[in-house]
């Protein structure tokens, strides 16, 4: 059975942060979706998003950073992007209203997507990440965790490009709820935390 780990990206290497990225459909957004100020396509270059992403994540210092990075048997394998939600400046940009739900709500962070390497794909990385967010949460005193996953339709099943923001079955096994469904498979998720474990 595979073993697995994670660690915050600032405690992970620049190399295998590049290495997770290198290898997945995120390669060209660098999870700067919703990081930009303007459209990521015509306002960036492939340049500044992979700088942007770098000093986000803060490898080799002490933080903050923007995300996690799984390791399948100690080899760098995926990632999942969560932050405070105010660090998504886009989110709130939106004409979408379950993109700004509750602004006043305390202590969110937003986990936003999920990059797993083709060679790790079904092994369950994406649940262990899943799982790492509560863990990491926790960690950091997060009050509540939020996600916008895809639930596909009976039957179907979503490409790797689209699950980018998580599937719903995967948030659900990490103990996220539903709270609200504005669109036929579009989801928001919570988690309520306790503050720092």
């Amino acid at each position: 059975m595979p073993v697995f780990s994670w660690r915050p990206a600032n405690r992970a290497s620049a190399e295998d942060v590049e290495s997770v990225f290198a290898a997945g459909p995120a390669s060209k957004c660098r999870c700067q979706a919703m990081k930009v100020p303007g459209w990521i396509w015509r306002d960036t270059t492939q340049e500044q998003r992979e700088a942007a992403l770098l000093e986000q994540t803060a490898c080799g210092t002490s933080g903050p950073t923007s995300g996690l990075v799984g390791y399948v048997d100690g080899e760098p394998a995926g990632w999942v992007a969560m932050e405070p939600r105010a660090n998504y400046p886009r989110l709130w940009s939106r004409k979408q209203p379950w993109m700004r739900m509750d602004p006043e709500l305390e202590g969110v962070w937003a986990v936003t997507c999920f990059l797993v390497g083709k060679t790790w794909r079904r092994t369950g990385l994406s649940y262990e990440l899943a799982a790492a967010t509560v863990e990491y949460g926790q960690q950091q005193g997060a009050l509540v965790l939020e996600g916008y996953p895809i639930e596909p339709a009976p039957g179907k099943s979503a490409i790797w490009e689209e699950a980018s923001v998580g599937l719903l079955q995967v948030f659900l096994e990490a103990g996220y709820e539903v709270v609200a469904s504005p669109t036929l498979r579009r989801r928001v998720v919570r988690r309520h935390l306790g503050g720092p474990s």
